[in-house]
């Protein structure tokens, strides 16, 4: 891994907060497993403590991690979406998560692939992350480090520049009661209404 991958690596490890591209936009990121950084990402963005972040994971293995099973219709429909730009909300029953799930019992992951090596990587490394957009609540996402700087300067602890980043953000979805697949935002991604 490159210089400031690894530096990152190591500032999560401690508990630190970062801003680095992900597979969309840039992205506020903390091991999802440190508390107190996940709730720090929420004081420096001013976001609404009621709304859950993403959580990146590289495996399906990491699902283990949040007490998730995964049954055959579930696998089946990650299958066709996944790794790529799909955020998929799953039922997270555990209350010790509840700092990730904000109440919600759900939590959206979204699969990183190896195309995004380092992001990939860095995920081997350190576990599964949140990671929000690099905005205050409210205004736009940045789209290259220098915005990110304005809207948080010295509230992160280490900034990756990868110039500038434009996308649409990933596609979330949510599995509804009766067994099929609601499309709450369409993002990059275009899936149909119901599947």
């Amino acid at each position: 891994m490159q210089l400031n991958w690894e530096k990152s690596k190591e500032t999560l490890e401690k508990g630190g907060v970062i801003v680095l591209p992900t597979d969309t936009l840039y992205g506020i990121i903390a091991k999802a497993t440190k508390k107190d950084a996940v709730e720090r990402i929420y004081n420096i963005k001013g976001r609404n403590t009621s709304k859950p972040f993403i959580v990146l994971i590289n495996s399906y293995k990491q699902f283990a991690d949040f007490g998730i099973i995964l049954n055959n219709y579930q696998k089946e429909f990650l299958k066709k979406v996944w790794p790529g730009q799909v955020s998929v909300i799953l039922p997270c029953l555990l209350k010790k998560f509840e700092y990730l799930h904000r109440g919600e019992y759900s939590i959206a992951f979204r699969m990183i692939g190896k195309r995004n090596r380092n992001l990939y990587k860095l995920i081997n490394f350190v576990g599964p992350v949140v990671a929000p957009s690099v905005n205050p609540e409210g205004e736009a996402s940045a789209i290259n480090i220098k915005q990110a700087k304005k809207y948080f300067g010295n509230k992160i602890d280490f900034y990756i520049n990868a110039g500038e980043r434009m996308s649409e953000p990933s596609t979330l979805v949510k599995e509804e009661n009766n067994g099929t697949w609601k499309i709450l935002r369409q993002g990059k991604v275009k899936i149909k209404e119901r599947l």
